[in-house]
């Protein structure tokens, strides 16, 4: 379904279904990174349950744009292998201890494999130039929210303890999706048609990589530095990748973008309150690190974690469930459990491939990485196919590094898990990734598109339903009355956190039989939680 991108072919025309594509994922991509809620109870969810109803309203929207355009399917080894990871979450999802977490998790899955292939349709609708740029310049808005904050522009919603982070809420997530996003801003600098887009670009080029000096973030340094290191050997061996001198000109400016960005960082003055004379060397000496800090905490948190997956091999623990079993596995004093509540810090694990593993299991896992494989592998070869021109090959190795970077920054931090990068990684590997060899075609019947476009219609619409009473629920226990946290607990009876506000709101009240039941609930969403067995101890006695 893919039609590579090239200035020797005339794009095929704008279709309805290409340009609806366009501007779904142009729009949810920018929501994903710009939406925030207020209430600073939820330190993290009210940043993500925005972005998800985003991603997921994105998808649905996309998906089914797709769906209904969609008289032929090509199937590749990369398809086989997403839809065999979707079917093994799914099944995953069925044995999980918490069905809310789990839906939610798999939701996301389906919703970005929704985003991947309605990408390829739009590619092959010949939108892909035009969502390429929509997604580049969202990575520049993210990023400019977080210069924002860290040279003294007040934000009302961000989160002040994790800056630079912007929208985000953290910096490293920001981090994360502008480092994804440097290969794609390389690829809209060299297409660029004119003279003042480059310039446009280079700049914004620029702004991101201060931004990702500024974050410390090591994981997204790690991944753009071997990246970059497989790309130059990548580029400099096989075809030629630009023909045109004026593009190897702008090539030459970009890296001098990058210079100058990195130097203004560290020049300019800021007000991030960092603990350190010398906080962004201490990063570079930290970047590989794990004897001490974040890395020695990650390193005993993979270890409890594959505790956790050698008990659970072949389903997991169910999707979005390492945060309900992972306290079972973990030794009281592990860095990843908060000292206050005895549950994990995160609501999932300082890793995407961790999560993998231990969510679904080892045949999702593997499934998962033949995916990324076989997405890399047809990137690759599209490269030293000298029969593309230098255009595609420019498309496919843009495509291989925003994955790549992704997939390096996935094996320390959660990337693919959270929405504004998830969208644009997605996105960017549907549009500019060659679909690669056929293993089958499909000619779906309208009956078939039909059925098909109403079960991901119902599945993904209840996420965006959920997604929105999640966040009214979050309006509610702002408020803070009895009837008002019992409302939210209709709006999302899923919610830990509230369900343990009202068990402790009717302890207090000496209201033991309202207190228990709400306990009860909270002890069946996370068993090993020492909140609800309090309550119910204390009512007891």
């Amino acid at each position: 379904m893919h039609a590579p991108t090239g200035s020797e072919r005339t794009p095929p025309p704008l279709t309805v279904a290409g340009v609806t594509i366009l501007l779904a994922l142009g729009a949810g991509a920018l929501a994903c990174v710009l939406a925030v809620l207020p209430y600073r109870s939820f330190d993290l969810d009210r940043f993500f349950a925005p972005k998800e109803l985003a991603f997921h309203a994105a998808a649905l929207a996309a998906g089914l744009a797709a769906l209904v355009s969609a008289r032929r399917m090509s199937l590749t080894k990369a398809d086989h292998a997403l839809v065999v990871w979707l079917l093994l979450s799914a099944a995953s999802a069925l044995f999980a201890t918490n069905h809310w977490l789990a839906y939610r998790a798999l939701a996301l899955s389906v919703s970005g494999a929704a985003i991947f292939w309605s990408a390829r349709a739009a590619a092959s609708a010949g939108s892909e130039r035009a969502l390429v740029r929509l997604l580049a310049l969202v990575v520049v808005a993210g990023a400019i929210t977080a210069l924002a904050q860290a040279y003294g522009v007040k934000m009302e919603f961000a989160a002040l303890n994790r800056a630079p982070g912007g929208t985000f809420g953290n910096r490293n997530f920001m981090a994360h999706l502008t480092a994804a996003g440097i290969p794609l801003l390389l690829w809209c600098i060299a297409s660029a048609r004119g003279r003042g887009g480059a310039l446009f670009w280079t700049a914004s080029l620029a702004a991101c990589s201060a931004a990702l000096v500024l974050s410390r973030t090591r994981a997204a340094w790690l991944s753009l530095g071997v990246s970059a290191l497989l790309a130059g050997v990548v580029v400099l061996r096989g075809p030629s990748l630009v023909e045109n001198t004026d593009i190897r000109r702008r090539l030459r400016l970009a890296f001098l973008a990058v210079t100058a960005g990195v130097v203004l960082a560290l020049a300019l003055p800021n007000s991030l309150d960092w603990h350190s004379d010398s906080p962004y060397l201490d990063s570079v000496k930290g970047v590989v690190d794990f004897r001490a800090g974040s890395g020695r905490g990650r390193l005993a948190q993979y270890a409890s974690s594959a505790k956790l997956a050698a008990a659970h091999p072949l389903l997991g623990v169910g999707p979005g469930n390492w945060p309900v079993i992972y306290p079972k596995f973990a030794p009281a004093n592990d860095p990843s459990l908060s000292e206050t509540s005895g549950m994990t810090a995160n609501p999932w694990p300082s890793s995407d491939w961790v999560a993998a593993l231990s969510e679904r299991g080892a045949p999702a896992f593997v499934a998962l990485a033949a995916f990324v494989v076989f997405l890399l592998g047809g990137a690759l070869k599209a490269r030293y196919d000298s029969a593309r021109s230098p255009d595609e090959r420019l498309a496919a190795l843009a495509g291989a590094g925003v994955v790549l970077i992704a997939v390096i920054e996935g094996g320390f931090d959660a990337v693919l898990l959270l929405p504004a990068p998830a969208i644009v990684v997605w996105a960017a590997a549907g549009a500019l990734l060659a679909a690669g060899t056929e293993r089958g075609t499909v000619f779906p019947s309208p009956g078939r598109r039909i059925v098909l476009g109403f079960s991901f219609a119902v599945f993904t619409l209840a996420a965006c339903v959920l997604g929105e009473r999640r966040i009214q629920a979050m309006r509610l226990y702002e408020v803070g009355t009895s009837s008002a946290i019992e409302s939210a607990l209709t709006k999302d009876p899923g919610s830990y956190r509230i369900q343990m506000r009202a068990a402790e709101y009717f302890l207090a009240r000496g209201q033991c039989a309202k207190a228990r039941v709400h306990a009860l609930v909270a002890r069946d969403l996370f068993p090993y939680s020492p909140g609800p067995r309090h309550v119910l101890s204390q009512c007891r006695s």
